[in-house]
């Protein structure tokens, strides 16, 4: 009798060490946020089979896919768990953004290498339309404001270029998910930029405030560059070769009037 007695206080002890800690739940603070404050946009370069295969691996990985014929959304990592999207990456000073942010990938082959250069692949209407809805929803779930949402190629600007210039951020600003530059503000500078182009520094300067690592030195070196062209691939991807021209620094400017 007093084996079973010490036999059934050893299962309860060890049942209520299994179920961890009491812990008083009854006082809450208002002092936090979500961890999530970006969502940052992918193409996966590959069918919808591949990129299936490629993301539930040990890589990796992505809370979202979404597919393209059909546009079907697939969740592939809780956002509560930090997903392997974004790697060695920056924006508006926060590095390594898995830790703060959530992993869309579309389902897009990016680009093929044509003999007049790069030929990119566009994105169907309804799979725009279902990234639409889901970024309403995440953005009213953790309380993001407009401007949360980016592209990998706004915080990898130096190794990453999607989810590419056919990406139609147009309809994700008219959607009220991002800010966008006043077109007249923009013809107003562009006629002003035209006449005295703003130096490297101020271009550099610019695209800090935005976001962008980018580095501050006042010469024009390809890590500039290829920053310009991130930009330029976002709010004017019919050209978007790298160059600070006027209506680069037009764009920049009514940005800046306007921030989100």
């Amino acid at each position: 009798m007093m084996k079973r007695v010490l036999a059934l206080g050893l299962c309860m002890l060890l049942a209520g060490c299994a179920s961890g800690p009491r812990i008083d739940t009854r006082h809450t603070s208002v002092g936090h946020d979500s961890r999530v404050q970006f969502i940052v946009l992918h193409y996966t370069s590959s069918d919808l089979e591949r990129s299936l295969d490629i993301l539930k691996g040990d890589g990796v990985s992505s809370h979202y896919l979404i597919g393209e014929s059909p546009a079907t959304i697939y969740q592939l990592v809780d956002e509560n768990r930090r997903a392997w999207h974004a790697g060695d990456s920056q924006w508006r000073g926060r590095t390594w953004l898995n830790s703060s942010s959530i992993g869309i990938e579309l389902v897009n082959r990016g680009y093929i290498e044509g003999e007049q250069g790069r030929l990119w692949y566009p994105y169907s209407d309804a799979q725009i339309d279902a990234l639409i809805v889901l970024l309403k929803d995440i953005m009213q779930r953790h309380g993001l404001k407009p401007g949360a949402i980016i592209g990998h190629s706004d915080i990898a600007p130096q190794r990453k270029v999607d989810p590419g210039p056919l990406f139609p951020w147009k309809r994700l600003a008219d959607a009220g998910l991002l800010p966008w530059p006043d077109a007249a503000v923009v013809a107003r500078q562009r006629s002003l930029y035209a006449l005295q182009l703003p130096d490297i520094a101020w271009f550099q300067a610019q695209l800090a405030e935005q976001g962008y690592k980018v580095p501050e030195h006042g010469q024009l070196d390809s890590e500039t560059r290829n920053v310009i062209a991130a930009f330029q691939m976002k709010y004017r991807p019919t050209r978007f070769d790298g160059e600070p021209d006027a209506e680069t620094a037009a764009i920049l400017a009514a940005l800046s009037a306007n921030p989100d």
